[in-house]
């Protein structure tokens, strides 16, 4: 079907960047860390497309004649996020920070807030985990109906609510406001995010209704780029929300890799000449930020379990890369994103793989796509679609 596959595999990193010291993640290594944590893992499937090639993984080794082509990528764009990771994989280098507010927001911006949306008061503001603000917060916020307001280690502005005292269209609606009037010039975070909650005292759980609000690419990406040469590109998960919806002509929400991965297999069959660009977040939101190793390791299992599904319903005019934005190793103290290389595996069936060695930047997957569809390009990176 001549289709091109990018599927992030959010927060799986392959081991500590040169710079990761001065990110506060020195010997950070997501996957192989968590290995250890479980005294080996078993990865079969991942394990002959290569993984156990790119970094030590106790349970996992190297592969002879592996099925993919297999290297990592170095992030050359500054920070550790998720916008920033997919915007380098598309092909942007990113050479700016965006803003981080460790010890909580300004006053200035929280009274700002409070005006434009009319909200007559918040909660929190702080950097918290948000189970563990909505624990604290929730009975608060259900008795005075103010929204819960609170960052990470990311550059992010995070409003959490009770579906039933501020509804999700309210709740959407004041994200919209704080992204558009509030958050802009030099406090334009990388994300606003909407993290809707239920349930009662003592029973709060956070919704699948979360809603991420970024901002346009800082540069032109290949999604930008296949729009412009009339090619075919779908967007799966937190890619949308990523990319700020531009570049994408078909745009398809999940909420869960179960169902991201459902719908990759669904897209192999659905179109053709196209990119399909996904990411599986629960990797990243629910085992990384959550420092449950046990919880990760499940997840990458049910992935490797999956994978010949996946790989089963491409046809060999296909090709397909298996990567990540940035580290999350959840065996760190600290609940931020861990800078990390991230793993490449390449595959195109009928093909060898090779030691594609380690890239520069991320942004030679987005070389990579444009090559397999001839189209010429200012994007970063190095194709290695024919290495």
């Amino acid at each position: 079907m001549n289709n091109f596959f990018i599927v992030v595999l959010d927060g799986v990193g392959v081991g500590e960047m040169p710079d990761a010291a001065s990110y506060g993640d020195a010997g950070s290594n997501t996957i192989a860390n968590i290995a250890k944590s479980q005294n080996g893992i078993s990865l079969p499937n991942l394990q002959k497309f290569g993984l156990g090639n790119i970094t030590d993984i106790e349970g996992v080794p190297p592969e002879s004649n592996p099925l993919a082509s297999w290297g990592k990528l170095t992030e050359i764009s500054l920070g550790k996020d998720s916008t920033t990771g997919h915007w380098e994989l598309g092909g942007v280098k990113v050479d700016f920070d965006f803003p981080y507010y460790p010890n909580g927001f300004p006053q200035k911006l929280v009274d700002e807030f409070i005006r434009l949306t009319d909200c007559g008061g918040i909660l929190g503001n702080i950097a918290a985990s948000g189970t563990e603000i909505i624990k604290e917060l929730g009975d608060e916020h259900v008795k005075t109906s103010y929204p819960i307001v609170y960052t990470s280690a990311d550059s992010v502005f995070q409003i959490a609510a009770h579906e039933e005292v501020i509804p999700l269209e309210r709740q959407y609606e004041i994200c919209k406001i704080a992204r558009n009037k509030l958050l802009v010039g030099g406090d334009s975070v990388g994300r606003v995010i909407a993290r809707p909650f239920v349930g009662t005292s003592g029973n709060y759980v956070r919704t699948t209704n979360r809603k991420d609000f970024s901002i346009d690419p800082s540069g032109k990406t290949i999604l930008d780029l296949f729009l412009e040469n009339n090619i075919n590109t779908v967007a799966i998960g937190k890619v949308n929300d990523l990319f700020n919806y531009r570049g994408i002509k078909v745009q398809e929400k999940t909420k869960s890799n179960k169902e991201g991965i459902k719908k990759i297999i669904d897209y192999t069959a659905k179109v053709s000449n196209s990119l399909i660009f996904t990411n599986l977040v629960d990797f990243d939101v629910y085992y990384g930020h959550r420092l449950d190793p046990g919880g990760f390791y499940k997840a990458l299992k049910e992935f490797d379990d999956e994978l010949p599904n996946i790989i089963g319903s491409l046809d060999e005019s296909d090709a397909i890369v298996f990567t990540a934005d940035h580290g999350n190793d959840p065996t760190v103290k600290s609940t931020d994103h861990t800078r990390e290389y991230v793993p490449l595996l390449y595959f195109r069936k009928n093909k060898d793989g090779v030691d594609l060695g380690t890239r520069e930047t991320f942004s030679d997957v987005a070389q990579t796509a444009a090559h397999f569809f001839k189209v010429n390009n200012s994007l970063k990176g190095k194709s290695f679609l024919n290495q």
